[in-house]
């Protein structure tokens, strides 16, 4: 392999159906049936999905769904109650095994990370990041191939499962032009509809419309940035700084739907308290506060506002998420409430 052959990939590396492998590796006997992991794991209280094995996702459920609707769809699944302390620790494990390529690694999840390689193959290093990944903790990964974290980044789902998958400049249009604009990492359906408004209904339309289209739609920050991921554009680096949060939040799903405002109005009230908490243990006090309500059946909004001065005072912040109640419908049922505070920067 000659030095000048060498070149700077990005990898993507993604764990395969990661929470439940997890619970495969600790339950053997669950291979090859429909593991559902949600909530508390009992299907007959409110929740939702958190992730779903392969052979529970052939009967179409997925991460968001009903716990119920999922129980309807695959009477004889296995639920599972999240564990999170144990898919933290199991990620530690993975990232560390990354780690021992000498590579740059990113963290952006529990099963997700970047790594900045030099290398002639990048397949055959992808061949040595699953193989790394799986002596260490028995649990098979994709890894997508690209020359930014964009293209890498969906890359990815190509490969998937166990696979591994290119993505470059060279093969970026034959690949994703005739795809919808929410094949992109970082188009959501809410403004792949705003797209189609315009006009605008696949990636290579969308590489081909004007910054200034765009700009005057969704925004003269946004527009051009979609136009820039629509022609696969990405400068961003792999960096192995420590993920920071922007915000914390907590929520809480009723078994029973709210009726009574009064009520619902002290439960936001107690999940900022709780919210609190967290941000006063992070030392970052709030500038900004949102409210997310789920209406019955499952409908759900946010809204929020700025907070005039970055604060911890407790009562400022129940009072301001409080403000935001009246901005909600209270001609319906609630059957989930959330609360978040965005922080200030780290020092």
């Amino acid at each position: 392999m000659s030095a000048q052959a060498r070149r700077r990939w990005v990898l993507h590396v993604d764990l395969d159906q990661f929470i439940a492998a997890v619970e495969v590796l600790r339950n053997p006997d669950l291979k090859g049936r429909p593991v559902v992991v949600g909530g508390r794991g009992d299907p007959t209280e409110r929740g939702v999905v958190s992730t779903a094995s392969y052979e529970a996702r052939e009967f179409g459920v997925g991460s968001g769904m009903p716990l119920r609707t999922a129980a309807r769809r695959i009477p004889d699944a296995v639920f599972l109650p999240v564990d999170a302390e144990t898919y933290s620790e199991v990620s530690g494990v993975v990232m560390d095994a990354l780690r021992t390529l000498d590579v740059v690694v990113e963290v952006i999840g529990w099963d997700e990370a970047f790594l900045d390689v030099e290398t002639a193959d990048p397949e055959a290093f992808a061949g040595r990041v699953q193989n790394a990944v799986l002596d260490a903790t028995g649990l098979h990964c994709s890894v997508g191939v690209g020359d930014n974290k964009l293209r890498a980044k969906i890359a990815t789902d190509f490969g998937k499962p166990q696979g591994v998958y290119r993505l470059t400049e060279e093969n970026w249009f034959a690949v994703m032009g005739e795809r919808s604009t929410d094949a992109l990492w970082g188009i959501g359906k809410k403004t792949s509809k705003k797209l189609a408004a315009l006009g605008i209904f696949t990636v290579q339309q969308l590489a081909d419309a004007s910054d200034g289209e765009l700009a005057a739609v969704l925004g003269p920050n946004m527009g051009p940035w979609y136009a820039r991921i629509g022609r696969g554009i990405d400068h961003s680096p792999v960096s192995a700084d420590p993920w920071v949060a922007r915000s914390h939040s907590r929520e809480t799903t009723f078994q029973r739907n709210l009726v009574d405002w009064t009520s619902i109005t002290a439960q936001i009230r107690r999940l900022a308290a709780r919210v609190r908490e967290d941000i006063v243990a992070e030392n970052r006090p709030a500038v900004r506060v949102s409210v997310k309500v789920r209406y019955a059946p499952f409908d759900t909004h946010t809204t929020s506002m700025p907070i005039p001065e970055p604060t911890f005072d407790a009562d400022v912040i129940a009072d301001s998420a409080a403000a935001l109640v009246d901005r909600l419908d209270h001609g319906r049922e609630v059957r989930l409430l959330g609360v978040r505070l965005e922080m200030t920067p780290p020092a």
